[in-house]
Parts: C-alpha cells; sequence; structure tokens
C-alpha cells in the first residue's frame, strides 16, 4: 500500500493437496493443514485486504479453488476437496458483505496445470486425460483467466465460481 497508494487488485493462490487416501485414513493434523493452507490462508488475506479495497472504493478478489470439491470428488482427495468447495462459501460471503461496497469476490476453478504441483510426467498425463481439451494448461492460460475476473471486462461478475478447467467439469 505504501509502495502503489492501495490495493485494487488481490488474488489469494495458496493450495497444497496433502496426503493422498480414504478420509478414514488422514490423521487430523494432515486434515488440518490441508484446510489452512487452502481455505484459512484465503480468510486470512481477505481480512486484511478488504479493508484495504474499501479505502480505494472497492476492488477485484481472486481466490484459486479447483474442479475438486466443487464439481467432482476424487479419490483420496477429501481434504483437499473440502477446502476448495468452502472457497466458494468464502467468495459469496464477501459478494453478500460487500459486493454494494465495490468489491467484487470470485473465483477461479483450474483443471489440471503443469507445475511442480501437478505431479511427475505420468501424473500429468493422467491428469491430461480428465479434460475434455486432453491436456493440461500452461500456467499463462489460468493466469490469463485471473486477469479477465479482475478487469473491467469482469465489472458484473461477482460472487461466482469460472472454470478454467480444459472442459473438465463438463465431462464428469
Amino acid at each position: 500500500m505504501r509502495a502503489f497508494g492501495g490495493l485494487d487488485i488481490a488474488i489469494n493462490n495458496a493450495g497444497v493437496v496433502g496426503p493422498i487416501g480414504p478420509l478414514s485414513e488422514i490423521e487430523p493434523h494432515a486434515w488440518w493443514q490441508v484446510l489452512d493452507t487452502n481455505l484459512s490462508s484465503a480468510y486470512l488475506g481477505a481480512r486484511r485486504q478488504i479493508p484495504a479495497m474499501l479505502a480505494r472504493g472497492g476492488g477485484a478478489i481472486v481466490f484459486t479453488s479447483s474442479f475438486v470439491g466443487t464439481s467432482v470428488g476424487l479419490p483420496g482427495m477429501a481434504a483437499y476437496g473440502a477446502a476448495k468447495a468452502g472457497l466458494m462459501g468464502l467468495v459469496k460471503g464477501i459478494t453478500a458483505d460487500h459486493a454494494a461496497q465495490g468489491i467484487r469476490a470470485n473465483a477461479l476453478l483450474p483443471g489440471g496445470v503443469d507445475t511442480d504441483m501437478a505431479g511427475d510426467q505420468a501424473q500429468k498425463d493422467w491428469a491430461a486425460g480428465l479434460h475434455a481439451v486432453k491436456r493440461i494448461a500452461r500456467p499463462e492460460e489460468i493466469a490469463a483467466a485471473a486477469l479477465f475476473l479482475v478487469s473491467p471486462l469482469a465489472s458484473f461478475v461477482a460472487g461466482t465460481a469460472l472454470f478454467a478447467d480444459g472442459g473438465n467439469a463438463a465431462v464428469k
């Protein structure tokens, strides 16, 4: 805020998959780590971002969620899915509380993205098969979707989810 005079845009992009396995086998400390990284960090960020944006007359907040937990469940990913689905409740709550004050909150739901989080090549190939386009996204493609959500082109988009998942949710 000192460097730029305020806050207009925030992208909350924390994420960790956590341990993979049936929910009954996930230790409570691992559950909390996944929820803290994926959901509580978004709350903590928004808690500071909202007052800064209100001081400027509004702004746009994007939370990186996932198709996992929002449109499908994947075996062994209950903690991750619960945390990412929880982001939609956060987005809707912020919208209900602050949209009339000029703050737009939305969620971006990417499919598989070619990052370190996607795993090795075999895991990336498996993920590509889930998508209608039969590939995973380049990071730049997801960045372009985020840029849309914070741009004036999305001035009437609030409290919703934008799937940037290569048709993944459409073919489940």
